[in-house]
Parts: C-alpha cells; sequence; structure tokens
C-alpha cells in the first residue's frame, strides 16, 4: 500500500469513527447515548461498505442491504433516506437506518431506538407473532422535516424519538463535511480510486486467510428455545474450497409463528462477524473482507424469513445463536473458542410515559490458551452497560444488584468467564417484556471442559420463562442471571474452583 492510500484510508476510517461520536454526544437516549446501541460506516458510490466504525457487528454487516435499497430509490445528492423494513435492507424495528448520498457515495448510520410504537413499550415484546406488531415498518423514505415529526408521534415518548433521530442527521452532516474536505485536499478521483484500493486490499487479505484453511466441508447443529418450549433447529455446512466459503443452511427449521425469525442480511452479518474472528481481525474493516464469503439460506426458513414473519427477537437472539453453530463447525476443522452465552439478555421496561431497553453481558468461552472474559456482551452485540447513576436519573427504576455471577463459567484447563447478576426494581407500574436464550440448554465446554451455567429469569425470587411479557407493579424486583462460557480442555482444575 502507498502512502497516499494509507492517508486516505486513515482519513475515511476518522470520519466512520467521527460519526460515532458525534451519533452518541448527541443523542436523548440511554441506549444509544450509554449503551451505544448504533453504528456508522460509509460506502462507495457502488453500495460497497469501505469503512466503518467498530460499533455493532449485527448492524454492520447487515448495512449493504440497506444502501442497496436506497441506491433502488434512485437517491438525488444530499437525500437522506429513511428504513427500518427488515425486508428492505433493516435488521429489525427498533434499529432505525438513515442514508445519505455524499460526494462520493453514502453515509448511514443505524441506531436501536427505545421505542418504535409496538404494541407493547420498547417495540420488543416476547409474543409477537406479525411484523406489525412490532412497530412502525418504515420502508425506504426521503427524511425531511415533516416526515420525521409523523414518524416520531406515531411512538413513544416522541420528544425522545425526534432527538435521538436528529442526532443521526448530525451524524450525517458531520460525514457530508469531512468528505467535502477531503476531496479538496487530495481530490476526488484519488479518493474514489483510494475506495477501489481499500476494498480490494481487504478481500486479498481475506483470501489469503481462507486459504490457509483446511479444504473440507463442515457441518454444525444447534437449536433455540421457542416461546412454547420446542426446539427450533439451525443446520449449517460450511465448504471451504480453496480461498473461498460457502456457508449453506440448508435444513435449518422453517420460519415459525413466534419473533425468532431473522431475514438473510442479519445471517450474513453473523457470518461474517465468525469469518473475520478465524481469518484476519485486524484486517481494514470493509465489504471487500466478506467477498470470498457466500451465505445460502432455504427462502422462508428461520435464517431467511420473509414478510409478515415477526423478526425481533431474530435481530438478537437468533443471530447470536447463528454465531455459535458456525464456530461449532470451523471447530470441526481449526480450533475455536468454547461457546459463550449466545444470547443477548434482551431485557425491556416501559409504559407510556418511559421506555427503557438494555442488553447483559455474560460469560464468553474459554480459548485454547486463555480463560474466558466475564460480563461481556459477546458475539453480535458490542454494547456497554447502563450506568447505575445514568439509569436511575433518567427512569422510574432503581439498580439494586449489578455483580458477576461467580462460578458460572464451566470448568477446565482454561475456564469460561463468569455470567453477570443484574436486578432492577421498578418504581412505577409498567410492562415487562424479556426475551433470552440459554435458559434451558447450556453453553458447551469444548475439547473436555465443562459447560458454562445456563441462564435464569426471576420476578420477585420466581421463576420466570426465557421469553415473557406480563404487567408488573411498583416495588417490583426483575433479576437476570445470564450464563457462564463453556470451559476448554481437560487439564487441572486451580484450586477453589
Amino acid at each position: 500500500m502507498n502512502i497516499e492510500l494509507q492517508v486516505i484510508g486513515a482519513a475515511l476510517r476518522s470520519i466512520a469513527d467521527e460519526m460515532g461520536a458525534v451519533l452518541v454526544r448527541s443523542a436523548f437516549s440511554a441506549n444509544i447515548k450509554e449503551r451505544r446501541d448504533c453504528s456508522t460506516a460509509l460506502f462507495d458510490p457502488r453500495g460497497r461498505m469501505i469503512a466503518q466504525a467498530e460499533h455493532i457487528p449485527v448492524h454492520l454487516g447487515a448495512m449493504p442491504d440497506a444502501v442497496a435499497a436506497v441506491r433502488r430509490q434512485d437517491p438525488a445528492p444530499d437525500d437522506v433516506f429513511v428504513l427500518n423494513d427488515p425486508f428492505s435492507g433493516g435488521t429489525h424495528l427498533p434499529d432505525i437506518t438513515l442514508v445519505t448520498r455524499t460526494r462520493v457515495g453514502f453515509a448511514v448510520t443505524r441506531a436501536h431506538h427505545a421505542d418504535v410504537g409496538a404494541k407493547e413499550p420498547g417495540s420488543l415484546p416476547a409474543d409477537s407473532r406479525r411484523l406489525d406488531e412490532e412497530g412502525i415498518v418504515i420502508p425506504p423514505t426521503r427524511l425531511d422535516e415533516r416526515v420525521l415529526d409523523a414518524l416520531a408521534a406515531r411512538m413513544r415518548n416522541p420528544a425522545e424519538r425526534r432527538g435521538d433521530l436528529r442526532a443521526q442527521l448530525a451524524a450525517h452532516h458531520l460525514a457530508e463535511r469531512r468528505l467535502d474536505e477531503l476531496c479538496e485536499r487530495r481530490g476526488q478521483e484519488p479518493v474514489e480510486r483510494a475506495m477501489d484500493e481499500l476494498h480490494d486490499y481487504s478481500e486479498r487479505r481475506v483470501r489469503a486467510a481462507v486459504a490457509r484453511l483446511p479444504d473440507g466441508r463442515f457441518e454444525a447443529t444447534d437449536f433455540l428455545e421457542g416461546t412454547d418450549g420446542t426446539e427450533l433447529e439451525l443446520r449449517v455446512a460450511v465448504t471451504v474450497d480453496g480461498d473461498e466459503l460457502e456457508l449453506d443452511f440448508a435444513g435449518t427449521t422453517a420460519q415459525h409463528a413466534g419473533n425468532l425469525n431473522c431475514p438473510l442480511a442479519v445471517t450474513r452479518s453473523a457470518c461474517y462477524f465468525v469469518v473475520r474472528c478465524l481469518t484476519d481481525p485486524d484486517v481494514p474493516a470493509s465489504g471487500g473482507a466478506f467477498a470470498p464469503v457466500r451465505v445460502t439460506a432455504p427462502e422462508g426458513s428461520l435464517v431467511n424469513a420473509r414478510p409478515p414473519a415477526a423478526v425481533a427477537a431474530g435481530n438478537v437472539e437468533t443471530s447470536s445463536r447463528i454465531v455459535d453453530v458456525v464456530f461449532a463447525a470451523f471447530g470441526l476443522g481449526i480450533p475455536v473458542p468454547a461457546q459463550g452465552q449466545g444470547t443477548m439478555n434482551n431485557l425491556t421496561l416501559g409504559n407510556d410515559r418511559f421506555t427503557y431497553y438494555e442488553t447483559v453481558g455474560g460469560g464468553q468461552g474459554a480459548c485454547p490458551d486463555a480463560d474466558g472474559p466475564s460480563g461481556v456482551h459477546v458475539a453480535m452485540s458490542n454494547t456497554l452497560s447502563t450506568p447505575a447513576e445514568a439509569l436511575e436519573l433518567g427512569y422510574p427504576l432503581r439498580v439494586e444488584r449489578h455483580q458477576l455471577r461467580l462460578g458460572s463459567g464451566g470448568r477446565g484447563e482454561h475456564r469460561g468467564g463468569d455470567g453477570v447478576v443484574r436486578e432492577l426494581r421498578v418504581l412505577e407500574p409498567c410492562r415487562l417484556s424479556l426475551v433470552g436464550e440459554r435458559r434451558l440448554h447450556a453453553p458447551h465446554g469444548a475439547k473436555g471442559g465443562e459447560p458454562g451455567q445456563p441462564g435464569r429469569d426471576l420476578l420477585n425470587g420466581n421463576e420466570l420463562p426465557g421469553k415473557v411479557t406480563r404487567s408488573l407493579v411498583a416495588g417490583d424486583l426483575v433479576r437476570v442471571e445470564t450464563p457462564g462460557g463453556g470451559g476448554f480442555g481437560f487439564g487441572p482444575v486451580p484450586k477453589g474452583q
């Protein structure tokens, strides 16, 4: 790579990072300004991702579909489009995406909004069966002040929704200004040539890394926990052929009546995450890194759902378990970590006055050469935890407990990370929705390591199902115990374990 290319590439990545900083610092909701449940990226005129901030994996891998959907609308320069339709470039409805046509391509932000007008506060109901029960569905639409106000008016806490959307717009205004400045300094043609080379450079590096993997076909199966006690099967066959990969989900359960379905864009995101972890984690993040990867899934299946399927939990839970099953398949050919918590432990509380959403970290699986980290947001989530001070200041909630769930990681030569205990007391009547996995099936250990402990959810000390929506009264105490990661290897177990 020449010096000019390095300079332009660093400038593009810094623009994506600065977009993220503007969005976080301008946002109104704790979900964005504290948990940082948002992502930013830059695309070239052909709709290829060129630079991204290191934000949420499930957002970033699915963004190209959103840009493709906007490009079909023939956007004019400086046009801003808004969308959240999972079947037109979105992931699930709370993730609202803005796409702006810039001088040299597109700027994109995606942020998880605390409510989008669903039948339940927080727009992540545990029992939705159709997409329209999960909130307002926004196809690619030109965004102006009238449209922004109309959308916010259909959601709970419209002032907060309006503020978060304007924070996204602020990030787009910043991107346009910075890209104009870059083109003035370096010239538009050199910037566009650099975009091409950055995309190709990432592809070359990942192809070289894939070529070092053993050729073959590796198959794995895993299960999701349905709301009615049924198991929903995920199947994948990973084929390594030279410098190319194919991941085929044939045999996966058909889309179901609940909301664990996900569009193909989310499935791709999960697959891309695993491939990046196992090939070249330090490669400059661009769409070129995923060019050697082909993902296929039967239409109408759990991992390639068709409308009007409900998808609220597919984006958060099914994506996490796709990561697990793809890692398991690769593990038949190369060393991979033991399973992590495999869930985001989604917790939503709210009424007509407030809505609050968080995910809760857990244990990661142990590696062949190290213990797993404890209390982290793993796999498809990369968010932070809302600080107790910010939560209690902004919402009628009190944090009673937030600590590691000591001993929940699986034992082995290297121990799995511990989960988390999170207790919230509600101070006024509201609705609760919990959506989690790994409540019935523990994360597996590897190479003889023990499994981690499965997760638990309790209300006032009484066990709850892993997926539930119900009413709460003032004083109720919600407790979430997240899964621990699996252990790795036989080996001696340290004292005290």
